[in-house]
């Protein structure tokens, strides 16, 4: 079903830990597997598996030994073994979908892979054996709304938000980390800012606040967040663009720094990240600018340490690597690296 084919160098000793960067090309349908320098962000190609399909959204388990791939233009989940000693991967499973899978990731007992359709609006939920299989029959497969974008449980995992650009709204259900099932919440959605369209969400790492990336209104929103009724309430929303801008613009990811001081959004046609500091006492945001990147940038990531960022241009060739300033999140400009055609996402990943 999938081939794979690595080519190693620059590898970790026996027994030391690496970080790895794994990058869907797209158009090229493959998984491009790089080496991070810890100590300068460096990025050395290592491997590369096949795919049969158009790899997209990646995401991994917490310990890092299995990763999952949403494939998009042979509409199929996949999971694969992380090799500790190389960061290279080995072919678990595949299951068929009926769409074309924008978003993978997992609940907090990683027992379950969640995963949103844009086209068609909806979201599914498929069982994860211990060793990384997939279920093929999903637990849930719920028509949603046009344009769900991602699944996100909160810290608790007795709650799940989608996010869906066409009605301006994030769905909220009630999860059941027992079998896997959606229920809608008592308030089954809440609605963004008037024509935001929220795309992305994150929640702060102390679990109070929830951040939206907003696709049609280039901007991002802040949520409060109930952990009683599993809610979200709307706070405050700032735009991701420089004033006068009037070009055409939509916004992709939206992450938060690993110390939950700042946050940062992408800007496709900016071609930009959008940079905010978060208030430590409110979660508000300030903003502090934008710093040019790749073109369409759609997907970027931390390194570990919080150091490092790299964002992916799908619109080309190109990732770029950032050195972040630990007082004031500002993003300075490292390397540029030819990755190949249409970088769709980029996961960074500590292989212990």
């Amino acid at each position: 079903m999938l081939s794979a084919s690595l080519l190693l160098s620059g590898l970790p000793a026996a027994g030391q830990a690496a970080t790895y960067a794994y990058v869907s090309l797209a158009g090229e349908k493959k998984i491009a597997i790089y080496r991070v320098d810890e100590k300068t962000g460096a990025l050395t190609r290592t491997g590369e598996v096949a795919v049969k399909g158009a790899p997209g959204s990646l995401t991994t388990d917490a310990a890092h030994r299995h990763l999952y791939v949403a494939v998009r233009e042979a509409m199929t989940l996949a999971s694969f073994r992380i090799d500790p000693a190389t960061g290279g991967l080995t072919p678990i499973s595949t299951v068929s979908v009926d769409a074309n899978p924008s978003f993978v990731g997992l609940d907090r007992t990683e027992q379950y892979l969640l995963s949103a359709y844009y086209l068609p609006g909806k979201v599914m939920v498929h069982a994860v054996g211990k060793d990384g299989t997939l279920d093929p029959t999903p637990r849930v497969d719920r028509t949603t709304a046009k344009n769900a974008h991602c699944a996100i449980p909160d810290p608790s995992n007795r709650f799940v938000f989608v996010p869906h650009v066409g009605p301006n709204a994030v769905f909220q259900f009630l999860f059941d980390p027992a079998t896997g099932q959606l229920t809608p919440n008592a308030a089954p959605t809440v609605s963004g800012p008037e024509g935001a369209g929220p795309r992305h969400l994150r929640f702060h790492p102390n679990g109070k606040w929830v951040y939206t990336s907003n696709e049609s209104g280039s901007s991002v929103s802040l949520y409060a967040f109930d952990p009683e009724r599993g809610t979200l309430a709307l706070t405050q929303t700032l735009s991701t663009l420089p004033p006068g801008f009037t070009g055409e613009n939509t916004t992709a990811e939206v992450k938060l720094h690993p110390s939950g001081k700042f946050l940062y959004v992408s800007n496709r046609g900016h071609d930009s990240l959008a940079a905010f500091a978060i208030d430590a006492a409110t979660g508000r945001l300030t903003a502090h600018g934008q710093v040019p990147t790749e073109h369409t940038p759609r997907s970027f990531d931390f390194d570990p340490t919080g150091r490092y960022l790299y964002a992916a241009g799908e619109g080309g060739t190109r990732v770029a690597s950032y050195r972040i300033d630990p007082a004031t999140g500002a993003l300075a400009r490292l390397e540029t690296y030819e990755i190949g055609k249409t970088p769709f996402w980029i996961l960074v990943v500590p292989v212990p």
